[in-house]
């Protein structure tokens, strides 16, 4: 079974948790008040999800959504599979795009849904629609233009940064400056499905799926895999200059933010999501992308692309949710594509790229735009991150965690891989 991710830029938002059917608000008959439950995955728009919810309600005065989010302490999967174990599943759930086949026998079928008619690419499992792509997201370096341009005394091409070693002579005249070349965040989520994915996305033949089966037989042996070893170079050198190498573990997601919004790190490495805790320090900053180099070749094409794809899914319960809360739940998806403020919601407040050709608004934020620019080109890879378990980044984030601290060196890394790949069902 084959999720087809829609990867043309894309944006949403959403998320709830949620009760069920016999608990969950009025049944929605004889113009009863409808409460449905969201359960949002993505932490950082909780404030502008909740603000939607808001807003859709006075377009809607009798359905009420009740936004919940996930916890550091679960998976957006966990969280999910916990609620249903409940007898409490959200009317709606955002999970990350690989779990939704997982909810497959749970989600209601929205192929007959308007929005599928205007999705840039299809979005199907075992030929139905069943979740609807929230966000089309990328993710690699991020530099502040301005502290770039600064330490280099003119202006910044960042097609020029194609190998680690173009990379590392970029950290050097940077630090010379006098500027924190790189703040690296230690969060697992990002180490783990997001810089440790590049290893699966960046393989010759481009196929995750493929790369990820001979993981699992025990037939990819990373302390020989070029691609792996070059990654992690490329990692050496980003430690290696890191503004918080005395204590990685404590330059969590909003230091590492901060420090580049400020200009005391030129870059970090996350994905356009964190526009919003760049845009907090500094609301009228310059930022762009340079990809995660995997090589010193030039010419391999990961070299110059950042990864991108559909990464959150939201599917509608049909398992707990009576018929009046599933309708409400797929008003409120419609809403969010067809509606004036609903568009508005995922493309300035959530700051995604949709993924339906009808939403004409363009990114106003510069991450926004780099995303769309690098998809227009073909310069992407998969976002390998929506093709893993749902405790890939909690386990292999917790490796690269180690391996970030000098806990732990590239041969106990990969073999801790490996073994990850060799055990998952």
């Amino acid at each position: 079974m084959v999720l087809v991710l829609a990867v043309l830029i894309c944006a949403t938002v959403a998320a709830a948790c949620g009760k069920d059917g016999g608990e969950s608000g009025k049944s929605g008959g004889d113009g009863q008040e409808v409460t449905i439950t969201f359960l949002n995955s993505k932490a950082e728009i909780q404030q502008e999800m909740n603000a939607a919810a808001a807003q859709f309600r006075e377009a809607n005065p009798g359905i009420m959504v009740e936004v919940i989010s996930t916890t550091e302490a679960q998976s957006p999967v966990e969280r999910a599979s916990a609620l249903y174990a409940a007898g409490t599943p959200a009317t709606l759930a955002m999970l990350d795009a690989g779990d939704i086949a997982k909810f497959k026998d749970k989600a209601a079928d929205l192929s007959a849904e308007k929005w599928v008619g205007d999705l840039a690419q299809p979005n199907e499992l075992d030929g139905r629609t069943i979740a609807f792509p929230f966000a089309v997201e990328g993710y690699g370096l991020i530099y502040n233009k301005a502290a770039v341009e600064k330490a280099l005394g003119g202006a910044f091409d960042p097609g020029s940064v194609n190998t680690t070693e173009a990379l590392e002579k970029l950290f050097q005249q940077i630090e010379a400056s006098g500027t924190a070349p790189i703040a690296i965040g230690s969060m697992d989520w990002s180490l783990g499905n997001h810089f440790l994915a590049l290893a699966y996305a960046a393989q010759p033949d481009g196929d995750v799926n493929d790369f990820l089966d001979e993981l699992k037989a025990g037939k990819a042996a990373l302390a020989d895999n070029a691609v792996f070893n070059g990654l992690m170079d490329t990692f050496d050198v980003m430690k290696k200059y890191n503004k918080g190498k005395d204590d990685p573990m404590a330059v969590a997601y909003e230091q590492s933010a901060s420090a580049v919004a400020k200009g005391e790190a030129a870059m970090t490495f996350n994905g356009n999501w964190l526009i919003g805790e760049l845009q907090k320090s500094n609301p009228d900053g310059e930022f762009g992308f340079l990809p995660v180099p995997v090589s010193n070749d030039a010419g391999d094409k990961p070299n110059s692309a950042i990864a991108l794809g559909a990464t959150k899914q939201i599917f509608v319960d049909k398992e707990k949710s009576t018929e009046e809360q599933q309708a409400a739940a797929k008003k409120f998806l419609e809403w969010l594509v067809y509606e004036e403020a609903g568009q508005d919601f995922l493309v300035n407040k959530a700051h995604v790229v949709p993924a339906f050709k009808n939403i004409a608004l363009e990114p106003a934020n510069s991450l926004g735009q780099a995303v769309k620019a690098y998809n227009n080109a073909g310069q992407s890879i998969p976002f390998a991150g929506n093709f893993v378990p749902g405790d890939h980044w909690k386990v292999l984030g917790a490796s690269m965690q180690k391996y970030l601290a000098g806990k732990a060196d590239r041969a106990a890394l990969a073999a801790e891989i490996e073994d990850y790949w060799t055990s998952s069902k």
